[in-house]
């Protein structure tokens, strides 16, 4: 079975179990816990920390766990205070700063259990190069010198690899090593715009981003995208309108549409920002997802970018684990040393230990054979999936299947709240992601996302489906 999984069951029996036990009463020994239950002794701590962490437990080192006494009731502190200070940013600014991370940890919450995770954003286990991993990070730890700082930008080998997916005229001074894809945006929008100022946004879009934009005070302007991504002459009135020298875009199977920006688009995208002064920021989450039934990919903007326009983005996370947060941004001309000075502020460097295992990992014969085995099990579980949409949901338009990425876009029925039918789908046992976060305007219609990645794999997709139906036709009927 595999770890995480085993510390969840374990966790779930000796929370049961507690009842057996008074308060302040000795549980059983960890050795015993190890026999009875036929695990191993990591997975007996990791489920009593998880007790212990929840306040069921307590530990006492060299006498063992015991239940937790009933906590006396304390009187709730006033907290009534904040609400004024919190409130003198909106005072001093002309765009408040607005912290909302719901959108973000509609995928990063893991459901209760039993519930089939239709919401995630990463890989399931079973797809993760776990055995992978393991080894570049022990044969990372044991390098000489792995335990010391490593350089701010990030070790010189990692930038070189990283500034070869890019392609063009992308070198390793180019790059700057980050702590994931979400901190190399949260740097890239820090540096290129100031607070108050718009920055002109994909609709729909990636929650995260809009959830980095509006915390740092940036007002999201929405540019609609179609099957072949942004709309030219759309985002051109944009710019004209809003005066924005920031556009945020996914030209590679968009999150959540799963859209690949069209070829005559692509120079026409960088023309538009060129001649409005203006930045794009190019976040290339999906390369490493693309399905083997996709065909050759167009190279990342960056690569036919000569003037410095283009700030790109990427990260090894969505291919691997979402505990690898090593990432890289990349761009040319002065911008670089604005986005290497609110890096360093921000983080200082990432920890040289996971930057030698993920040099290690990407190192390994291993490491193609995975991408090879994760592209085609995501083909296989998009046509899965899109074949039990269509058959079991028909009244929700799927207007694109994606050939990478991880997820279906399905657009509701007039008639179909989507709140209601994501509360209805959590009560019939799958959790969706809803539509409503990925816009940063009023959305044209109720969206769903439903994330074919973070589950098991056909059988489970299947069941979702169903599960998905009832929910359906418990709001219809």
């Amino acid at each position: 079975m595999h770890e995480s999984s085993s510390v969840t069951e374990l966790a779930n029996i000796l929370r049961t179990d507690l009842d057996r036990y008074s308060p302040g009463g000795k549980l059983p020994s960890s050795r015993a816990l190890v026999e009875r239950h036929r695990v191993s002794p990591v997975t007996v701590s990791r489920a009593l920390a998880r007790l212990v962490a929840e306040g069921l437990v307590v530990t006492r080192p060299g006498s063992g766990a015991y239940r937790a006494e009933a906590a006396g009731a304390v009187p709730p502190g006033d907290t009534s205070w904040q609400e004024v200070t919190l409130s003198a940013d909106a005072a001093a600014e002309v765009v408040p700063r607005a912290v909302d991370a719901a959108g973000v940890l509609v995928t990063l919450a893991a459901p209760p259990p039993g519930v089939v995770e239709f919401n995630g954003g990463y890989l399931h286990p079973s797809l993760q190069p776990e055995r992978a991993m393991a080894d570049a990070l022990a044969r990372a730890g044991r390098r000489p010198g792995a335990w010391t700082r490593p350089p701010t930008d990030g070790l010189p080998e990692l930038r070189e690899w990283f500034a070869r997916g890019v392609g063009g005229t992308t070198g390793p001074a180019d790059v700057l090593v980050t702590a994931g894809g979400q901190a190399a945006l949260t740097t890239a929008l820090r540096a290129l715009a100031p607070p108050g100022a718009p920055v002109l946004v994909e609709s729909p879009t990636y929650p995260g981003m809009l959830a980095i934009a509006r915390a740092a005070g940036l007002r999201p302007v929405p540019v609609p995208v179609d099957a072949g991504g942004v709309r030219p002459e759309l985002l051109a009135a944009a710019f004209r309108a809003s005066g924005a020298r920031v556009f945020v875009c996914q030209p590679l199977f968009q999150n959540p549409t799963g859209a690949v920006l069209a070829a005559d688009r692509r120079p026409e995208v960088l023309r538009i920002a060129r001649e409005a002064g203006a930045f794009v920021v190019e976040d290339d989450f999906a390369r490493r997802l693309v399905h083997d039934d996709a065909g050759t990919l167009p190279e990342p903007l960056a690569a036919d970018d000569r003037d410095g326009v283009v700030v790109h983005v990427s990260s090894l996370t969505k291919a691997t684990s979402p505990s690898l947060r090593v990432g890289m941004l990349a761009a040319r001309g002065p911008v670089l040393e604005r986005l290497r000075a609110i890096h360093v502020v921000d983080t200082f460097f990432v920890p040289r230990p996971l930057q030698e295992a993920a040099l290690e990992l990407v190192g390994l014969p291993a490491w193609n054979r995975h991408l090879r085995a994760v592209s085609a099990e995501l083909r296989g579980r998009r046509q899965a999936m899109a074949a039990a949409v269509r058959m079991h949901l028909p009244a929700l338009a799927l207007a694109h299947i994606p050939s990478g990425g991880y997820h279906l876009w399905l657009r509701l029925p007039d008639e179909l709240d989507e709140s209601a039918l994501v509360a209805a789908a959590l009560r019939a046992g799958v959790a969706v992601a809803p539509g409503r976060p990925y816009f940063s305007a009023e959305p044209p219609a109720g969206h769903i996302r439903l994330s074919f990645a973070g589950v098991a794999g056909g059988a489970e997709i299947a069941e979702g489906v169903r599960r998905l139906h009832d929910a359906c036709a418990e709001l219809s009927g």
